[in-house]
């Protein structure tokens, strides 16, 4: 056994606080304790806080040749046979289950696989993390691929309110888990209809070696799991870090570790050295349609109930080119429409129809597909805003802070087109009488502007809620509101039109009664472009009190580099037989 001053040398290093996964400072919870919830993991009763403690206990359990503990630490192992110069000749022959276990783990390469944003489900709004280890450096398919998962252990029963607050809260264990990544590429990229973006990391063998030794040890042990700081994104990096405990992965303190953090970190680290795009199936369906003319649209959609068409004159008269993209579009639409039931016979037997229809005519000349901007080139995720405006014959100047993270009109590249998420949206005002007021204490706001079209019919929904500057009686009072619905929208050229349906809940404390429920809808239009982004929008809320409530409104957001844009705004809001105009241009830096 080494000397306690070399125990405690030891036991200070990278490598071995990485393997305890020790927090240095990355989170608010537990600073210079171990992030694993699982007694089970430790050898020492203390391991979880004293590393040193825990490096004694680990030495003396390892010590025997034939040791079982050889075998539940494989990576502890390698640490301290090369830090003491234990012989690592078949140091771990005795292990069969480890060793089985280990043959069957590809090692070639590590893939971060950043699966977008997925509004539908709770727990992917601002997108996934996960690893994929591959046989090769350059492997031929990823059939033999594992994908390496971190996630919350939640039961099928909790709904997704419950889901999101219990994952706020810390109510969930998170556990690592290896699964075959063909399946699980099927159901991010297929059945949830999300782009997939892929970056292979610069690390050597010896570094995968680590980590997969240590992914072993991970087996089954729970790790608190918190939605905002200690989720996916942030246990990868931590699994990473294992390998490259020399790299600054966990330096900074994080009050939110989203996938897209998790990514630029580990291009600045210098471990990422190109991507690659995995459109979804919906949008490689929309861009082979998208040359079709309207005629040609609705006669693809009926082929794919009826192949048949395909020996008549409507399709027959087409030209050779318009034949193949026809066909190529409905085969495309027949293979998302089945994505989530069993194949049968009659869509084997379509299938088969429409493949020989595209074999028999030549394919168009078409240029290559454009990926769009990867989600690392978008905008940083924080916000600080100054602006000045005047409403109802008042100046004033506006403070703003966005915790996170995008809203519809905010600079396009990187993100998901019509998808916002904003949480913690602060205001301040200050009036040119002294006044100074909270404008907006924004909770959660969240839109899906998801446009319909010939083959995918997505409903589109919105929900906000927390504080705001609301009218009552003849002044505006802060007070407490959800709102929130569900919608249609459209893609005509540029331009996304969309129309929601709204219920709002709303208790000012000022307000004659205090208490307020409002249905109504609103109805507005998007046109976004690389460089300026346009927003319209009109809402009418009519409430069971007596009282009816209009805004209209028209954003201009202009983006003047990455992380900086100028943004105009007027609304016009009235209720019942008052009403009030506000209008204001700031400045938006994000962060």
């Amino acid at each position: 056994m080494p000397d306690t001053a070399t125990i405690a040398r030891l036991a200070d290093t990278p490598r071995w606080q990485a393997l305890l996964h020790y927090n240095p400072g990355a989170t608010l919870r537990g600073v210079g304790e171990s992030y694993v919830d699982d007694p089970n993991f430790f050898l020492a009763s203390d391991g979880a806080t004293n590393a040193a403690d825990e490096l004694a206990a680990t030495i003396q359990a390892l010590a025997k040749p034939d040791s079982p503990a050889r075998c539940r630490y494989p990576a502890r192992y390698k640490f301290v046979a090369t830090q003491l110069g234990w012989d690592t000749t078949d140091a771990l022959a005795h292990c069969t289950d480890y060793q089985d276990w280990r043959d069957r783990m590809p090692i070639g390469r590590l893939v971060m696989v950043f699966p977008a944003a997925y509004l539908n489900s709770p727990s992917s709004m601002f997108g996934h993390t996960l690893l994929r280890l591959d046989a090769s450096a350059k492997p031929e398919s990823a059939y033999l691929s594992r994908a390496i998962n971190f996630s919350a252990q939640s039961t099928g029963a909790d709904g997704s309110a419950l889901y999101v607050w219990r994952g706020l809260v810390g109510g969930y264990p998170g556990r690592f888990s290896v699964n075959s990544y063909v399946e699980t590429i099927h159901r991010y990229g297929f059945i949830e209809n999300r782009d997939i973006w892929e970056y292979p990391l610069n690390l050597d063998h010896d570094a995968l070696d680590w980590l997969v030794r240590h992914l072993w040890e991970l087996r089954g042990v729970n790790f608190d799991y918190f939605f905002f700081d200690e989720n996916c994104s942030f246990r990868l990096l931590e699994l990473i870090h294992v390998a490259r405990p020399d790299l600054p992965l966990l330096a900074g303190q994080r009050f939110a570790e989203l996938p897209v953090h998790t990514i630029r970190t580990l291009v600045d680290a210098g471990l990422v050295s190109d991507n690659h795009y995995r459109p979804s199936k919906i949008h490689t369906l929309q861009r082979y349609a998208d040359p079709l003319s309207s005629s040609e649209r609705a006669l693809t959609k009926r082929l794919t109930r009826n192949t048949g068409l395909l020996e008549t004159p409507a399709f027959q008269d087409l030209r050779p080119a318009a034949r193949h993209r026809v066909a190529q579009v409905a085969y495309q639409a027949l293979r998302v429409d089945g994505r989530t039931r069993q194949r049968d016979k009659s869509t084997a037997h379509d299938s088969l129809a429409l493949l020989r229809a595209i074999q028999r005519n030549p394919a168009p000349a078409a240029a290559p597909a454009t990926p769009p901007a990867p989600p690392e080139k978008g905008h940083a995720t924080h916000l600080i805003s100054l602006a000045g405006g005047r409403i109802d014959g008042a100046s004033y100047g506006e403070f703003g802070f966005r915790m996170t993270y995008h809203d519809v009109l905010d600079r396009p590249q990187g993100f998901p087109t019509g998808a916002g998420i904003q949480g913690l949206d602060l205001k301040l005002r200050a009036y040119d009488n002294g006044d100074i007021e909270l404008e907006r204490l924004g909770l959660v706001n969240i839109r899906s502007i998801a446009p319909r079209g010939t083959f995918f019919k997505p409903i589109s929904w919105f929900v906000d809620s927390g504080l705001e500057q609301t009218p009552a009686g003849s002044t505006r009072q802060l007070g407490l509101y959800l709102d929130g619905g569900p919608g249609l929208s459209w893609r005509v050229g540029d331009v996304v039109p969309y129309v929601f349906a709204a219920a709002r809940l709303e208790t000012v404390a000022t307000q004659e009664p205090t208490f307020g429920t409002g249905l109504g809808a609103n109805a507005g239009a998007l046109w976004i472009t690389p460089t300026v982004q346009w927003g319209l929008e009109l809402s009418q809320r009519y409430f069971a009190q007596g009282f009816h409530r209009t805004r209209a409104g028209l954003s201009a957001n202009l983006p003047v580099s990455r992380n900086n844009a100028l943004r105009a705004r007027c609304e016009y809001e009235s209720w019942n037989a008052q009403g009030q105009a506000d209008c204001q241009l700031s400045f938006r830096h994000f962060f």
